[in-house]
């Protein structure tokens, strides 16, 4: 197969993604920008919440979504930025909950403040972000809320402690809200990526060795780009999914 996504035949479209509102996380860089992009390419009406100023601005200018300044560690801040979403877009339809970071850490210099802080970044906003559209998709009687996780904790992998436990909560967190928001027509799902190689992955990570360890974990041998999880993310977004929820998706080439 060929390892560039962007050589691949023409994917599908969605008519029902036309014009739905959609709210995405951390969608200046990687896997973010593309469901951005992708869903933009949809017809829907997307905006997107980062602190990266410069590359939320590009991808804006790139895809014609509106880009929100917003430090998702700050509740208040989410809070206000999904408000003017809905002021200037209107109601939300569908939550894409990408926003993390990968930092490694070792478990030894772990402090409270820090631990803290890779909960807030890594799974606290993914429920008040939750919380603060609900709202919208319950007067609609539907809604489709798309939580991102790992495959790292389903791994093993060592070497950030903090990130795979916040990564591994959002599993019970998706499956315990799909039960609460299910009567009201929502439906809530995860998407779970492998080794994606971002820039921010090439940069710091992809050595020859780990990619040729990745490789002969893969039971399909090509690698994972931005574009292989946002289309995951489409179909859950679409209603072509209408009836599927709680439920969860490894787009990771079978390394698990």
């Amino acid at each position: 197969m060929p390892d560039d996504p962007q050589q691949q035949p023409a994917f599908a479209r969605y008519p029902s993604l036309a014009g739905k509102v959609v709210l995405v996380t951390g969608g200046a860089t990687g896997i973010g920008a593309s469901v951005v992009e992708h869903l933009a390419e949809q017809g829907s009406r997307v905006a997107f919440l980062d602190f990266d100023r410069a590359a939320g601005e590009e991808v804006a200018r790139r895809t014609g979504a509106r880009f929100l300044f917003c430090d998702l560690r700050d509740i208040a801040a989410l809070r206000a930025a999904v408000a003017a979403a809905r002021r200037e877009l209107g109601p939300v339809n569908v939550l894409v909950n990408n926003a993390a970071r990968d930092d490694r850490h070792a478990w030894e210099t772990v402090e409270p403040d820090y631990w803290d802080e890779r909960m807030h970044t890594n799974l606290r906003h993914q429920f008040f972000c939750i919380q603060a559209v609900a709202p919208d998709m319950k007067a609609a009687r539907a809604g489709s809320i798309v939580n991102m996780g790992s495959v790292s904790w389903m791994k093993a992998e060592g070497g950030m402690p903090a990130y795979t436990t916040a990564k591994s909560a959002v599993r019970g967190l998706t499956r315990g809200l799909a039960r609460d928001l299910g009567p009201f027509g929502i439906r809530v799902n995860e998407v779970v990526p492998g080794w994606v190689f971002t820039e921010r992955q090439l940069a710091l990570w992809a050595t020859p060795e780990a990619v040729a360890e990745t490789m002969a974990r893969q039971c399909l041998k090509g690698r994972l780009h931005p574009p292989d999880v946002a289309r995951m993310v489409l179909w859950l977004a679409a209603d072509d999914s209408r009836m599927v929820t709680a439920q969860q998706f490894i787009v990771d080439g079978g390394a698990v």
